[in-house]
């Protein structure tokens, strides 16, 4: 069969190269300022256009998983890898505001959420004994796409201008992500325990089942503070170094990179770490040290070192629980229907995204955010320590009872 027919090392690489191509989105904010001089708006008119690609991004996720069932693993993903690529070409040519929150917030938003989800749960399911270490791979390069083009879309942007660099950035996109595409393969589920850690209490959910179950409300919540934990920093992380630590521009600066540092070391460490003891301890274990580095930002004289270090652990935790959370939905409602169900509770990405700023705008600055954010982080960690996966042992017991009494 065609989904056999291909070595496991071409499927990892082209998934590489597909995440790769997709992370260079967050690269967003260094194009605010040069659209700001170019065409006189305001910075927070512009700024806003990640938020819109992030929360596009989480809503495509909903239906990624059906676009896939009816185009295949390949075609969706060169298809959306052409319309992102499209999307920033044609961002090249625009001159309003409206068209850049359709093309750069909505479309390439959109198409980058279908190819991320659909990619990323294609190579989990060919690797279902390795989920933790096979989703560090493919979420650390999406990190690592937005770390090269860092310096990529610095170097276009001083040479040949802000509109040239969507084009050129939207034409490098899509032959990354088409090309990644051609190496990719439908997974196939062979229906056998070893897709499943406790084979007596696993089984495979669709979306309607998953939902019934109050676990999946748990890891929402869970996710949700995870991601708003993240994007807040990253949003904000060079205005707390100058405002709150005291650094000068430059030095405050330099978090941005480490940000996108540790946030690929979190994903590879504990990607694989997850794999080798329990992913809840893992998830535990990042909400207790983001827990104790916002609170530090909050109520904690800040000097150079105590603000890189609250920065550099809760990057690393946020890209640790980027890892994860994909393996632990597969753990808690299997494999079959990962990117529908995953998607579900992926939209805690979007939603988060969103909460930060707007909770901060609400309390009127940092500190108060992040206090709530360690609020969070508590009853998360309290969930991730009881929570564990749905138990439909009872259920199958009444249909081996019912299909005994047949027999009978």
């Amino acid at each position: 069969m065609e989904g056999k027919s291909i070595h496991p090392g071409f499927l990892i690489l082209g998934t590489i190269i597909v995440q790769m191509g997709l992370g260079t989105i967050y690269t967003w904010s260094l194009f605010n300022q040069p659209l700001v001089n170019k065409f006189n708006w305001e910075l927070s008119s512009v700024a806003i256009t990640f938020s819109i690609t992030s929360f596009a991004l989480a809503f495509a996720t909903l239906f990624a998983g059906r676009l896939q069932e009816k185009w295949g693993i390949r075609k969706l993903i060169a298809l959306s890898g052409f319309t992102l690529g499209l999307g920033l070409i044609l961002t090249s040519q625009g001159s309003s505001l409206l068209m850049l929150y359709l093309l750069a917030g909505v479309i390439v938003g959109f198409a980058d959420g279908t190819a991320y989800i659909t990619s990323l749960s294609n190579l989990i399911k060919w690797f279902p004994k390795r989920k933790g270490l096979i989703s560090g791979v493919s979420v650390s390069a999406y990190g690592l796409g937005s770390l090269i083009f860092k310096y990529i879309n610095t170097t276009l942007i001083n040479t040949v201008g802000i509109s040239q660099t969507f084009f050129y950035w939207g034409i490098i996109v899509m032959i990354m992500v088409v090309g990644g595409s051609l190496l990719l393969r439908e997974a196939i589920i062979v229906e056998t325990p070893i897709n499943a850690e406790n084979a007596r209490n696993k089984r495979d959910y669709t979306v309607k089942e998953m939902l019934a179950t109050k676990e999946v409300y748990f890891l929402f919540i869970m996710f949700f503070t995870a991601c708003m934990s993240g994007l807040y920093l990253i949003s904000i992380v060079k205005d707390i170094g100058v405002q709150l630590a005291g650094l000068n521009v430059a030095a405050a600066a330099n978090a941005v990179a480490m940000i996108a540092i540790f946030n690929t070391i979190g994903r590879l460490i504990l990607g694989s770490l997850s794999d080798k003891v329990s992913r809840l301890k893992v998830i535990a274990s990042t909400f207790f040290i983001t827990a104790i580095a916002v609170l530090t930002l909050s109520f904690v004289q800040l000097n150079y070192g105590v603000f890189f270090i609250c920065v550099a652990a809760i990057a690393f935790c946020f890209g640790g629980n980027i890892t994860v959370f994909p393996a632990i939905v597969g753990d808690f409602f299997g494999l079959k229907n990962h990117s529908k169900n995953y998607g579900i509770v992926y939209q805690g990405f979007g939603l988060g995204a969103l909460a930060g700023s707007f909770i901060a705008a609400f309390l009127g600055g940092f500190k108060p955010t992040f206090i709530v954010i360690g609020t969070l982080c508590v009853l998360s960690l309290i969930i991730a320590i009881f929570i564990k996966p749905p138990n439909h042992s009872k259920k199958e017991n009444e249909l081996e009872d019912i299909s005994k009494a047949k027999l009978v």
